[in-house]
């Protein structure tokens, strides 16, 4: 076995940006404002969804959730980057790399559903216009949320499965900014087989099916919006999207 012979790596170093310090510098104030501002954006974003009884509906009610998730998914990268822009220390331990590997994988796939679910309620919102209070209700649209953390959570467990099966012996360098699986599965030394099968079937059984989802959803909405003759209905219909 692979692991049997070598030394376990205990810290990876990420070096997916330039060392050269004024450039370090530069890419810290951007990365900062950014950040800041996505902070700010998606916690007035939840703040005024959740203040607004006019904003109590279900599209909303998917948008609050994407920006809670978009929150947590750029958390779980951004500030140790900054960091290493500030400090020139580039390095993270292996634990803190699978933590990395576990929430970013959780919130991405999560992030896929709802945008999935979000297609889907703009689909009925314009389609079946007339079905839409018994199609998403309340309730439906909290199983719609509870079942898109769960299937993130589905990936991230099973992506962090893939990484505890890997060995790193010789390097440990990460040419990214944040701990990747695929990137890792490329460094480790051992046998990959079981890290790269859950990564296909997540991409395949999870990843495609949210992306169609999406593609489905909008190619029929266009598709009624155009058959509408008048050009306030147009309007209307295109109005309902616009948020997204």
């Amino acid at each position: 076995m692979a692991g049997s012979n070598c030394t376990q790596v205990t810290e990876f170093s990420l070096v997916g940006f330039t060392k050269d310090p004024a450039t370090q510098v530069i890419l810290f104030l951007l990365f900062l404002l950014t950040y800041l501002l996505t902070i700010l954006g998606n916690l007035g974003m939840i703040a005024l969804i959740r203040a607004s009884p006019l904003l109590h509906s279900p599209m909303y009610y998917f948008l609050s959730s994407l920006a809670f998730v978009n929150l947590c998914s750029s958390t779980v990268i951004t500030p140790k980057m900054l960091v290493g822009f500030l400090s020139g220390w580039t390095g993270i331990s292996y634990a803190g790399c699978v933590a990395q590997v576990f929430t970013f994988d959780v919130f991405g796939m999560t992030e896929c559903f709802l945008l999935a679910t979000m297609a889907y309620d703009r689909y009925v919102a314009v389609c079946h216009p007339l079905l839409y209070p018994l199609v998403m209700s309340p309730k439906r649209c909290f199983h719609l949320v509870t079942m898109s953390y769960l299937i993130g959570l589905t990936n991230g467990v099973g992506q962090t499965v893939g990484m505890s099966s890997l060995f790193f012996c010789s390097s440990s360098a990460i040419d990214l900014f944040f701990c990747d699986i695929s990137a890792l599965i490329s460094l480790s030394t051992s046998d990959t087989a079981l890290s790269r099968a859950i990564l296909w079937a997540s991409s395949s059984l999870l990843g495609v099916p949210s992306i169609l989802v999406v593609l489905v959803s909008y190619t029929a909405i266009i598709s009624t919006i155009l058959s509408i003759s008048s050009a306030k209905g147009k309007r209307k219909a295109f109005s309902t999207c616009a948020s997204h």
